[in-house]
């Protein structure tokens, strides 16, 4: 009986502390907003909008690396076979819906989409500040669900922000993700909220300008065959006078020299910050490089290049073909885009004896990485990322007015390209635009959903991925000569396991988003 009292006792005792504590605990959250305190002021619409900068910027590396992979122009490369599994999987069409820079690109655009979604649903648009936030959240938007289409076809449509009954979307028409890009973009431009640049010469590249969307939309056009709506939008652009090919030296155009230029259309800005070099990592810059422990400088005059990469997205030799038929082996543009393993050497760089690295012979020249733009380490750069330049919209517009009808248009267009590269002039056809546009922008990741929708891409890719190429210095002793051949390695024997299929015509829905959604359908064939 005494335990039992003593048992009523305690429990009452705990009942009463527990309500104590819990009043006492009941304390509001400090430094925590919700949305009906943030969104309010022009600083926080400002900081909404640099959040879709940001979440761009952290875009680039996957962004870039899976559409280049996913090309022609490039062998995955590496120190090795299975250096990197998952970018050789893209490379040779060996990937599943598990990828993960399938999934992280995939990840991304619904991120920018969110945040895009959030700005317009909290911020009421009644200051220039805020209209501006509204104006550049509809093209991010229309942004992503351009690469979403163009990439995977039929996706969710989410233009407001989700409540979680209704996370589980299905699928909507390419007609209705359509009209939203061309919705967003068109309210976006014609809002007058939009930057736009003083003259040619203004250097301002990092924000959202009336003529970038107005690209963005002249594409979607272009993508659905609405050719005299694309050669309109593509036409204003070139009117505006607000951008014109790069006068400079041709090789300097993606380094930190050629920043923010005349043709630079959007960059995303980083900066070299002594304190914290680790804040901006150059690992796209590394990645691409050449692989220098295997390689060696013999030259002076060679110190000035990083003297470490990781040698991946190396050219394809059929890249090199296609610049010399076109220009000659002396071709300006060629010679300021891609150095052979001869030209390398004359300026002073060798394969070491006895060393291999995955490589046709064919070196990228216009990304190469040098010690000025990473004093500290050499994984931090300070060369801005570049997502579209001028050149791009020549020869969007060439296109677009040659299946419009405008020749003399699509002439001026595709040879003022020409022009810069010192070649002669060329009438205008769908194949001169075609070759035009690789050799222009090649490793620039347009590649892969142009030869998509140019219905080129089975022909083109289908064996990719038999064979594996490997640049050989066959001496390994000092006493010896150097003695350098390329040579084809075939790892995949099943043809069912490599090479451009018609499924590869859509990217598969990522397995994470098939796993976590019962109302999604995968694409055919995946």
């Amino acid at each position: 009986m005494k335990n039992k009292y003593l048992s009523l006792i305690i429990g009452g005792l705990l009942t009463l502390s527990l309500t104590s504590c819990e009043d006492k605990l009941d304390i509001a959250q400090k430094g925590v907003l919700d949305y009906s305190f943030y969104y309010q002021t022009d600083e926080q619409a400002e900081a909404a909008s640099n959040a879709l900068y940001i979440q761009l910027k952290g875009t680039y590396y996957n962004y870039t690396m899976l559409k280049n992979a996913l090309s022609d122009d490039v062998w995955a490369g590496g120190g090795g076979r299975n250096d990197n599994a998952e970018l050789e999987g893209c490379n040779e069409f060996s990937f599943g819906s598990d990828q993960s820079f399938i999934r992280g690109v995939w990840e991304s655009y619904y991120s920018l989409i969110y945040k895009a979604n959030v700005i317009l649903g909290h911020i009421e648009p009644d200051s220039d500040i805020k209209k501006m936030a509204h104006a550049e959240a509809k093209f991010f938007r229309a942004f992503a669900y351009f690469d979403l289409i163009s990439m995977w076809g039929e996706v969710p449509l989410v233009d407001r922000e989700l409540n979680p009954d209704e996370y589980q979307m299905s699928k909507s028409s390419k007609e209705e993700l359509w009209a939203l890009v061309e919705k967003d973009l068109t309210e976006s431009i014609n809002s007058g909220y939009l930057q736009e640049k003083e003259d040619v010469n203004d250097n301002t590249t990092w924000r959202i300008t009336k003529q970038v969307a107005q690209t963005v939309l002249g594409k979607a056009y272009l993508w659905q065959e609405k050719y005299a709506d694309a050669a309109s939008v593509f036409n204003e652009v070139r009117k505006s006078g607000k951008y014109a090919l790069y006068k400079g030296n041709y090789e300097d155009l993606l380094t930190y020299k050629a920043e923010r230029s005349t043709e630079s259309m959007l960059e995303s800005n980083r900066i070299l910050d002594t304190s914290n070099p680790f804040d901006e990592f150059g690992f796209y810059n590394v990645m691409n490089h050449w692989r220098m422990d295997n390689l060696e400088a013999t030259s002076p005059k060679f110190n000035d290049y990083k003297d470490t990469g990781w040698g991946f997205m190396v050219p394809q030799k059929n890249l090199y073909d296609a610049f010399v038929a076109e220009e000659g082996v002396n071709g300006y543009r060629l010679n300021h885009t891609l150095k052979t393993y001869a030209q390398m050497n004359d300026l002073g760089v060798k394969l070491q004896k006895g060393k291999t690295i995955i490589n046709e012979g064919v070196f990228m020249w216009k990304r190469r990485f040098t010690s000025a733009e990473a004093p500290i380490t050499f994984w931090c750069s300070f060369n801005n990322y570049r997502w579209m330049r001028y050149a791009e919209v020549l020869l969007l517009a060439a296109e677009a007015n040659l299946m419009a009808g405008n020749q003399s248009e699509a002439d001026a267009c595709l040879n003022e390209v020409r022009t810069r590269a010192r070649l002669p002039f060329k009438t205008a056809n769908l194949d001169a635009v075609k070759l035009e546009k690789r050799l222009e922008l090649c490793s620039e990741y347009t590649r892969y959903q142009d030869i998509i929708r140019w219905k080129d891409a089975e022909a083109l890719l289908k064996n990719q991925g038999s064979v594996t190429p490997l640049l050989t210095n066959k001496a390994t002793s000092l006493s010896e000569p150097d003695n350098v051949v390329v040579e084809y390695r075939q790892y995949n024997t099943d043809p069912n396991r490599y090479g451009f299929k018609s499924r590869h015509n859509l990217l598969p829905i990522p397995a994470t988003e098939m796993r976590l959604n019962p109302n999604m359908v995968q694409n055919e064939g995946w």
